[in-house]
């Protein structure tokens, strides 16, 4: 029963590791936006920063009836409301913060940009 219990454990920490992965490695150290991107938060929390990001083209994303979708390694995945930043765009750019579990992807903070 113990190594029953002991293996449900290690696999719950490895999938719960898996949950997020940041990859800021520094090469974004002297952005001006450093900080802002380091602040950045949707309802879910923290987006972690810049490098965490996914830049999305503007054929890649939409938005319909005050919803947004994105388009992310050719799968389309709803927005969900609480990931949406409500501040200003500073980048300009269109921002996803995905995460990949066990359970598949989801959004953890999307950062709209204008359609140009």
């Amino acid at each position: 029963m113990k190594r029953v219990l002991a293996i449900a454990l290690a696999v719950s920490t490895l999938l719960a590791a898996g949950l997020v992965s940041a990859r800021d490695d520094g090469r974004y150290a002297h952005s001006p936006l450093k900080a802002w991107f380091d602040g950045l938060r949707s309802n879910r929390g923290l987006c972690c920063s810049d490098a965490d990001g996914v830049v999305v083209s503007d054929p890649d994303w939409d938005s319909k009836d005050g919803h947004y979708r994105v388009r992310l390694d050719g799968e389309w995945i709803d927005v969900p409301d609480d990931a949406v930043i409500k501040e200003p765009n500073r980048a300009g750019r269109t921002m996803v913060w995905p995460i990949q579990s066990a359970l598949g992807k989801s959004i953890r903070c999307f950062l709209p940009g204008t359609m140009s």
